[in-house]
């Protein structure tokens, strides 16, 4: 799909610059710049979310009395 983008003279002039030094076409490092902007700013899916625990060794029931435990030491603990 063709976009129209307005570009500062400055960025395109460094834009031309690192594609001579890359070896690229300028619409290549865009699509890059592009594609590397929306997955740093990408939100998690549902699927991420659901296999947090996956990604750990730590028993999700033990920690979740561990924490349990911890707060149940606080409310205990008189406030001065």
């Amino acid at each position: 799909m063709w976009t129209l983008v307005d570009i500062p003279d400055s960025q395109l002039g460094e834009l031309a610059a690192l594609g001579e030094r890359l070896r690229q076409p300028r619409d290549a490092l865009v699509r890059a710049a592009i594609a590397e902007y929306l997955a740093a700013h990408r939100r998690p899916t549902m699927q991420d979310t659901l296999s947090l625990w996956d990604k750990t060794t730590v028993d999700g029931l033990a920690y979740q009395k561990e924490v349990r435990a911890e707060w149940q030491n606080r409310s205990s603990t008189p406030l001065s």
